[in-house]
């Protein structure tokens, strides 16, 4: 067997131990330690199994995942979070649909305290769905909401998914972070609207509620909210001015998060060694798969597979257009079964040597690989944040119901794709404008 074939073979054996179940970062560094030792031998194979996994943990840049988890791990333990919802709840009880509305704009509140889809979906359902349900709403309407809000969190500040693709295709990471600002807000406008539009046309879909709440009361809830916003607005306005590094913004989100919910009597021992214990755990996950993702890279670079499809593309003589088409084909296939970041990072060193040809702008081809790796949170039979909102819900609502409500949401999903494809301004006109 030549090394292209062994390659594509490895590729073919990463899916179907992925289809097994077999741990993401299993999957990925098995197969290239094997792949490699094949190639090259068993020494070099143990030797990269030996270099390759500190050069990427000893990496400055990416000590901002801790950080930014750390930070969205502080603010959903002090409760900092379930106050921004309560205020959007009270504010936004009387508009169609007000409490999915709430729901969608303080999951976006919460996706750039905390960089996680998955995290921001459990959080939001625990908090909303219980209070949707008891005003009546529809099932599939609340859990779909809660659901597809909490994909916000991988295109709003600070994303895990955009550090990780910044480091892997080595641009700016602070770009990318601004890069998903546009997109994020469009997202959860086009949600928004379509809630409204929704519960409009249908009402049923959501009846309408009046929550007796005095003007001070409201005036109250903002107070108590005030600094997540502050937070978040310091992170973004420090990279964006290039007053701080993305680390250093994640270090300052972090301390900065502690001393508010210190100051405002939240911050206990309990809630500070779960939050310290949640982001150790998922710092650790992303690192591993992260790791397996670099073996692999190495190992198709070593076997000719990258170099192989950017001469195959310019054979072909694809449009810049039409590459994007097979890209969205392929991330919204593997997307239907495979984890986020596993998918992203399985796919990368396969196209980044075919954007590179294409001399497409990466910071564009993030938002748009980030922004399908939203879609597979959502498409069935592996959408990931259904399984979140399922096992928030239990047996009160069956999933076929939680998939039937996100069939909306993919809709938008869609139509924002077209948008970003389109006018791929909406994705590089901030970073542009930064120093």
């Amino acid at each position: 067997m030549d090394n292209l074939t062994l390659g594509f073979a490895g590729v073919g054996v990463v899916l179907a131990l992925l289809a097994m179940r077999v741990p993401i970062a299993v999957a990925l560094g098995g197969v290239s330690i094997v792949g490699i030792a094949m190639i090259r031998g068993i020494g070099p194979a143990l030797g990269a199994l030996g270099t390759l996994p500190f050069d990427f943990a000893a990496n400055w840049s990416l000590s901002a995942i801790p950080m930014f988890l750390f930070m969205g791990s502080i603010a959903f333990h002090t409760g900092l979070t379930s106050s921004l919802y309560n205020a959007a709840r009270i504010w936004l009880n009387r508009l169609p649909g007000g409490l999915a509305v709430a729901t969608n704009l303080g999951a976006a509140g919460f996706a750039a305290a905390s960089g996680s889809s998955l995290a921001t979906a459990a959080a939001m359902g625990r908090l909303a769905i219980p209070e949707m349900l008891k005003f009546g709403y529809d099932k599939a309407l609340a859990t779909g909401t809660v659901a597809a809000a909490g994909t916000l969190g991988a295109l709003i500040p600070p994303s895990v998914v955009f550090i990780i693709y910044g480091w892997f295709t080595q641009q700016p990471i602070g770009k990318l972070l601004i890069a998903g600002i546009i997109p994020g807000l469009l997202t959860a406008l086009v949600y928004t609207v379509m809630i409204v539009g929704r519960c409009i046309v249908k009402p049923s879909l959501a009846p309408q509620i009046k929550i007796d709440v005095s003007w001070a009361d409201r005036w109250r809830t903002l107070r108590q909210v005030w600094p997540l916003p502050l937070l978040i607005m310091g992170i973004v306005g420090g990279i964006y001015g290039g007053l701080t590094t993305p680390t250093e913004a994640g270090a300052f989100g972090a301390f900065l998060a502690l001393v508010i919910s210190l100051a405002q009597g939240r911050l206990t021992w309990s809630s500070f060694r779960k939050s310290v214990e949640e982001a150790i755990r998922t710092t650790a996950a992303v690192f591993f798969i992260a790791i397996g993702a670099i073996l692999l890279s190495r190992f198709l670079a070593l076997a000719g597979v990258p170099a192989h499809m950017a001469v195959l593309v310019n054979e072909l003589g694809l449009s810049e257009i039409g590459l994007i088409v097979a890209m969205c084909a392929v991330y919204l296939v593997l997307g239907m079964f495979l984890d986020p970041l596993g998918l992203m990072l399985l796919t990368l060193p396969v196209f980044l040597p075919v954007f590179e040809v294409m001399n497409l702008d990466l910071i564009w081809i993030g938002v748009l690989v980030v922004k399908l790796i939203e879609i597979g949170l959502l498409t069935p039979p592996v959408g990931l944040n259904a399984y979140v909102v399922k096992g928030v819900v239990g047996d009160s609502v069956p999933l076929s119901t939680i998939f039937r409500g996100l069939l909306w949401f993919i809709g938008c999903e869609i139509f924002i794709m077209l948008l970003l494809v389109g006018f791929p301004e909406l994705s590089t006109w901030l970073p542009g404008l930064m120093r």
